[in-house]
């Protein structure tokens, strides 16, 4: 009985059609333990973590490690687990700690700029993650110049974020997205968006305007490459975090692989869509919790 059940615990967590596979980046622990693994392929969902029991699990084993080892990757994963847990300055504190005993590191300045953007301290994050991207100018695909821009127009106090603000490029009004950028240029910028995005929906949830405005620029590129799938995926995030233009309605009819092509209404089958995509989003987080809490069992079946 206790095989039938984790085996439809596997087949459901690994067979959801709306969602992609578990294949993608992942966070090892400095204890060795996986923290998350992202899904595959290049529409962002955020990472993927666990509850906060295991969470806090993961917390005290962390503390333990430092104690018996005094080696920083303990620490700054710390730090890490406690901005997942909503616990801010305890983070900021933790590695403010961290930079004394060792200055310089770059997951101290990027994760410490996360953690003051998080308390709504923008300044103090912008001069964080300035000084991340000069200690590792290639981390993260080179996108944080992204994040700068965010928190840019977040201290300016813009009200209604543009894509100009954002990644310096825009990709009209007409029907189709328009763009000089070359197939190579394209794809990195895409990539570039997908990272920055994939970190932010971890913590940032809907309705917000500048993942919203994010979200629809990765759909354009998409589109222009004629990734379908993921100008999809990605036009209907964007709906589901606030984003309202009409253009978006054109573009996603040229995107839509679910959509019905014979003249119903469009905004019946987007607000449809969008709920289909939450709901199965919903249900992998379900079977990937119930997945975590249970690993222990699962793995032993096999021994």
């Amino acid at each position: 009985m206790r095989k039938y059940l984790f085996s439809l615990l596997f087949g459901t967590l690994f067979s959801i059609p709306v969602l992609a596979c578990l294949n993608g980046e992942q966070m090892v622990l400095a204890n060795q333990e996986l923290l998350y693994v992202d899904f595959d392929g290049e529409v962002p969902y955020g990472h993927q973590i666990g509850s906060k029991e295991e969470l806090e699990e993961f917390l005290l084993k962390l503390k333990k490690g430092y104690n018996k080892t005094k080696e920083i990757d303990y620490l700054s994963d710390e730090g890490y687990i406690l901005i997942l847990l909503g616990r801010y300055q305890e983070a900021i504190d933790l590695y403010k700690k961290i930079e004394s005993l060792e200055p310089g590191r770059y997951s101290t300045a990027s994760n410490i700029g996360t953690a003051y953007e998080l308390t709504g301290n923008n300044k103090e994050a912008l001069k964080w993650i300035e000084t991340a991207l000069k200690i590792e100018p290639h981390s993260h695909l080179k996108s944080e110049w992204i994040h700068i821009n965010i928190l840019k127009a977040k201290i300016r106090g813009v009200i209604s974020v543009s894509s100009i603000d954002l990644i310096g490029k825009d990709f009209g009004n007409e029907k189709t997205p328009q763009s000089t950028l070359s197939k190579d240029d394209l794809q990195l910028l895409k990539m570039q968006i997908y990272y920055q995005l994939n970190e932010r929906m971890t913590f940032v949830k809907p309705k917000n305007t500048i993942v919203a405005q994010l979200l629809f620029d990765l759909g354009n590129i998409a589109l222009l490459m004629n990734q379908k799938y993921d100008a999809e995926k990605s036009y209907l995030q964007a709906i589901e975090y606030g984003f309202e233009n009409s253009i978006l309605d054109e573009r996603l009819k040229l995107s839509s692989q679910t959509l019905a092509k014979n003249g119903k209404q469009i905004s019946h089958n987007m607000k449809e869509s969008v709920e289909n995509n939450r709901i199965g989003l919903s249900f992998f987080a379900l079977s990937l919790i119930l997945f975590f809490k249970f690993r222990k069992k699962i793995f032993s079946l096999f021994k």
